[in-house]
C-alpha cells in the first residue's frame, strides 16, 4: 500500500468522522418525511411519559409541528445529562421538553423563541408552606432538597445551596412524589412546573411561585447551523399564536390563561 492511499485513506476517514452526526438540514428533514423531536419525558406538564406513550404541552406543539409540515413525528428519548450530547450525534432535530433558553446552551446550539416565562421556584408539602419563605429558609442544614442531574434545576442548586442537604434523583418525575411524601421537603424547579404540581396535588403547595428567584425563558433547541429550521419554527410558533393554538394548550396543560 502507498503512502499516498494510506493518506488519502486517513484523510476519508477524518471526514467521515467530522461528517458522522452533521446534523439534518431542513430540505433533508422534509424529504425524510419524519421530524426527529427530542424529549426526556421526565418534566410535567412539558413532556412526561404516561405508561409508554407521551404527552405534555411540547409533545402537543411537536405534534402541530408535525402537521404543519406534513411529516410523521418521531419522538426520541434523551436526557438532561445528554441533552446536548444528542443534538450533536444527531440523534433528533428538535428538542422539547421544557428547555431552558441559556447562554450556555446557546453556545453550543440555537434556540427558538421564548413560548413561557418562569424562573426558580421551591415545591413543597402543603403541611410546610409556612416554613419555607424565602431561599435562606431553604438553605440550612437538615433540610433535604431533591433535585434531578443534569438541567438547569442542578445547576441552580449548586449555585445557590451551600447547608441543606441535597438528595439526587435519577428521574425528575420521582421528586413531586417524594415531596408529598415527605421524604424530602425541597423540591427546586421551574415556577410553571411548581405551580402545575401545587394545583393537581393537594399534598403539595408552591409558596414562593409568584416572586421567583430568576427570570428565564423556555424555547425549543436546534443544532447550531439549523438556521433555516429555527426560522420555519418561529414560524409555525406564530400561527399557532395567531390562531388561538397556543393559548388553547397553554390553558389545557399549564393552567395559564394569556
Amino acid at each position: 500500500m502507498s503512502k499516498l492511499y494510506c493518506a488519502l485513506l486517513v484523510c476519508f476517514m477524518i471526514v467521515l468522522s467530522v461528517t458522522d452526526g452533521q446534523a439534518r438540514s431542513f430540505d433533508e428533514i422534509v424529504a425524510s418525511g419524519t421530524l426527529r423531536v427530542g424529549t426526556t419525558g421526565d418534566y410535567k406538564p412539558f413532556s412526561f411519559d404516561n405508561n409508554g406513550t407521551y404527552e405534555g404541552f411540547d409533545i402537543a406543539v411537536a405534534r402541530s409541528f408535525a402537521d404543519q409540515l406534513g411529516l410523521k413525528l418521531d419522538l426520541v428519548k434523551t436526557t438532561w445529562k445528554t441533552l446536548m450530547a444528542d443534538l450533536k450525534a444527531d440523534k433528533y432535530d428538535l428538542g422539547m421538553s421544557g428547555i431552558t433558553r441559556t447562554i450556555a446552551r446557546q453556545k453550543e446550539a440555537r434556540f427558538s423563541q421564548g413560548y413561557v416565562m418562569f424562573g426558580k421556584t421551591i415545591l413543597v408539602n402543603r403541611d410546610d408552606a409556612a416554613r419555607f419563605a424565602s431561599l435562606a429558609d431553604v438553605d440550612q442544614k437538615g433540610v433535604r432538597i431533591g433535585v434531578n442531574p443534569g438541567g438547569t434545576n442542578e445547576k441552580f442548586v449548586k449555585a445557590n445551596i451551600k447547608n441543606a442537604d441535597v438528595v439526587v434523583f435519577e428521574s425528575n418525575l420521582a421528586i413531586p412524589p417524594a415531596v408529598a411524601a415527605k421524604k424530602v421537603d425541597v423540591m427546586i424547579t421551574d415556577s410553571v412546573e411548581a405551580l402545575y404540581y401545587a394545583a393537581t396535588d393537594p399534598k403539595l403547595a408552591a409558596p414562593l411561585a409568584g416572586d421567583p428567584f430568576t427570570r428565564a425563558e423556555l424555547g425549543y433547541l436546534m443544532p447550531a447551523s439549523a438556521e433555516r429550521l429555527q426560522d420555519t419554527v418561529d414560524f409555525m410558533m406564530d400561527q399557532m399564536i395567531l390562531k388561538g393554538e397556543m393559548a388553547a394548550l397553554k390553558t389545557q396543560y399549564l393552567h395559564m390563561s394569556e
